[in-house]
């Protein structure tokens, strides 16, 4: 992931593009995250935009009901009952509805280890790369994608759950969108004016690399508009 620095200097991006992997055992040198309890996984994602590498395990993941499900994690016994709970509180609330929950993507097999890192840190093989953008910058990576064949012309996006864009481009082997819900953006600090862009981690050097010519084109582009819109008379 060489090119992960120069996609953050060309995008301007605020927060370091982060890495995502699902894995049975840990990485080879990836410390344990040390620290207590988190509210939700997704909290992780700041840890590793803050840029730390670590990994996880399974009940790290067990506060948030909704995320282990998205994760494909099972909740022990004692706390089988919270997804049901956490569910019906959103429903009763007016924040979702029982027939949404069907349509939540989940990752198709329970890892035994989930490990986070800055992208350009390449800890591990990342399975995903989560990039906080504005919409403009989502686009360029969207046009960067188009160019690497890591996306489609319609791409897949969501809102809640803000983690279920990790199963959602995984199982599609394809970039996906998170506008990120109340919850990812409450514990992850994330801006009212960003969302989330989710690429395959196979796929991310080759979207890297199409960024500079991305950008470059789009800086055309602003310019013939420019020039255009300064020479037709309005009315």
């Amino acid at each position: 992931m060489t090119q992960t620095g120069n996609v953050q200097t060309l995008l301007d991006l605020e927060k370091l593009p982060i890495a995502v992997g699902f894995f049975e055992a840990p990485p080879p040198d990836l410390p344990r995250r040390q620290g207590g309890p988190v509210p939700a996984g997704c909290a992780f994602w700041r840890e590793a935009q803050e840029g730390r590498a670590f990994y996880t395990v399974p009940e790290d993941h067990y506060p948030c009901a909704v995320g282990s499900y998205t994760h494909a994690i099972p909740l022990p016994v004692a706390r089988a009952a919270e997804l049901e709970q956490t569910v019906g509180f959103m429903v009763e609330s007016g924040y979702l509805r029982m027939d949404e929950v069907p349509g939540i993507p989940t990752l198709r097999s329970t890892p035994a280890v989930v490990a986070y890192a800055p992208a350009d840190r390449n800890a591990f093989p990342a399975h995903a790369v989560i990039v906080a953008a504005r919409p403009a910058q989502a686009m360029l990576l969207y046009e960067a994608a188009l160019a690497a064949g890591a996306g489609a012309a319609l791409t897949p996006t969501l809102g809640r759950p803000g983690c279920a864009v990790l199963p959602l481009a995984l199982n599609g082997g394809s970039t996906a969108l998170s506008f990120g819900c109340q919850g990812n953006r409450t514990y992850t600090g994330l801006p009212d004016d960003q969302l989330y862009v989710c690429i395959p981690g196979d796929r991310w050097d080759a979207v890297s690399e199409k960024v500079a010519a991305v950008v470059a084109a789009n800086q055309t582009m602003g310019a013939h508009y420019r020039a255009k819109q300064n020479t037709v008379t309005v009315g």
